[in-house]
């Protein structure tokens, strides 16, 4: 399958065992769920399935677990985030034979680059494969900016189709579509400036939450998608207090406690993450149970 880049993409979390080993069972039980649940694909290997928690051999493992419980339902979005630019593009490679149907494609890891060494390391994952890329802008995550000078020079990379934009200033998206029109395809990837981010010009969602509440977020993409700000403002009103947790360094662990919560994954991470505790938790857990007691009617 090839991703339309419409609708909604959830960041899929990664599930551990009681000693932290991937547990493939209850990631493809999360996956198949997500997937009854009507969103549109899958981000599979993401900042929520802690990437760069796993070592190769499990990253793979996971796609091919992703691969059998998806049966072609949806497509398989794989994230590439290494430290270099040499296996970024092997492990392009590599996703590709294991099913993936496309990639999420990040800056090199630690290292901050110059605009020409990002423009070379997206161009060498690019030529490592044949399937289409969604780049993935992180300021704030990442300290690297996917400025005009990277992405200019991009446009001649034909595999390189979308733009995954998580910078916190939803200016951003108008000044996309102002200097490349529909060169590339837009996806919100910050949760709470998704509405913003839809309206302004992204066609989909990757998104966080969505792990926790699935039909709700589907729900927002569809009411924007016919028109209806109404209905997409008072579910987007709603969803905000969980939203905001996906612009917070432990969006992992909040996500994941949130899945827990919803009866939808357990909470579990991998060091050097820790589960959330004390305050920070309670918070949490209350938010969560504020919006599951509160459900918009859909």
């Amino acid at each position: 399958m090839r991703p339309t880049w419409k609708g909604v993409y959830p960041a899929v979390t990664t599930q551990f065992t009681a000693d932290l080993a991937v547990d493939l069972d209850a990631t493809q039980k999360v996956i198949d769920a997500l997937v009854r649940d009507g969103v549109t694909g899958l981000v599979m290997l993401g900042t929520c399935g802690e990437n760069n928690s796993l070592e190769r051999d499990e990253k793979l493992a996971v796609l091919r677990a992703a691969r059998e419980v998806v049966a072609d339902r949806v497509p398989i979005v794989a994230g590439v985030s290494e430290l270099t630019t040499l296996r970024a593009a092997s492990f392009a490679r590599e996703a590709e034979a294991a099913g993936a149907d496309a990639l999420m494609v990040l800056p090199a890891m630690v290292y901050v680059p110059t605009p020409e060494e990002l423009t070379v390391h997206f161009e060498h994952v690019a030529a490592a494969t044949g399937l289409p890329l969604m780049l993935y802008n992180n300021p704030p995550a990442y300290r690297v900016n996917l400025g005009f000078e990277t992405l200019d020079r991009l446009q001649a990379v034909v595999n390189v189709v979308a733009l995954k934009e998580s910078a916190p200033d939803p200016r951003r998206f108008t000044d996309l579509w102002n200097r490349y029109g529909e060169r590339y395809t837009l996806m919100a990837g910050l949760d709470d400036v998704a509405f913003e981010g839809l309206v302004l010009g992204a066609s989909g969602w990757v998104s966080g939450l969505t792990s926790a509440f699935p039909h709700e977020s589907v729900a927002l993409v569809d009411a924007l998608g016919r028109g209806d700000l109404d209905a997409a403002r008072r579910i987007y009103r709603w969803f905000m207090p969980l939203l905001h947790l996906d612009a917070e360094h432990d969006l992992v662990q909040s996500i994941k406690l949130a899945e827990q919560v919803m009866g939808r994954g357990s909470e579990r991470v991998r060091l050097p993450r820790l589960p959330l505790s004390g305050a920070r938790r309670a918070d949490v857990i209350a938010r969560v149970e504020r919006c599951a007691a509160t459900r918009p009617a859909l």
